[in-house]
């Protein structure tokens, strides 16, 4: 594991519960393989200034479900590549989970307080969410996870094992 890389700060973007996969990446958007397309559209379904607005680092905070509705890869593609540095939700639908973990977008499940605009901490390799002087216990993931993650997504991780 890379030391470093499982700290990550950045300002807040709140949505709520059940934020499905087609207000994520709409539908309409699909026939395509480029990322910059992606990036241009995410989250417009619920926000459509979102992809102006978001910078690089940004941290999505959200309620229960994230990822729900279809199994498709480009959600987290798209949250990635638009420079979403890592999303807190107090649950995530398991497919888009693991979806995101298989692309290096890193995630955490954590109930926690924070408005839009706040910075928050994350410690992935903890499992500890800190909002000002509040810190959040949040589920740790495995180290199996971690080091997918940290190698940049599952593909990148088995060229590293390939190659050991």
């Amino acid at each position: 594991m890379k030391t470093g890389f499982n700290k990550i700060s950045g300002r807040v973007w709140k949505f709520g519960d059940n934020i499905d996969t087609d207000v994520i990446i709409p539908g309409k958007y699909l026939r395509t393989t480029d990322m910059s397309v992606f990036a241009a559209h995410v989250m417009e379904g619920i926000d459509p200034q979102f992809p102006q607005k978001v910078k690089k680092g940004d941290v999505i905070v959200a309620g229960e479900n994230f990822g729900c509705g279809s199994s498709r890869e480009q959600a987290p593609l798209s949250l990635k590549h638009a420079g979403v540095a890592c999303i807190v939700a107090r649950s995530f639908a398991r497919i888009f989970f693991r979806n995101a973990v298989n692309v290096g977008l890193p995630i955490i499940e954590a109930k926690i307080e924070c408005e839009k605009g706040d910075i928050i901490e994350i410690d992935l390799e903890k499992g500890l969410v800190k909002n000002k002087n509040n810190i959040y216990q949040g589920m740790k993931l495995p180290d199996f996870l971690l080091d997918i993650l940290t190698d940049g997504g599952l593909v990148e991780h088995r060229k590293k094992k390939a190659l050991q």
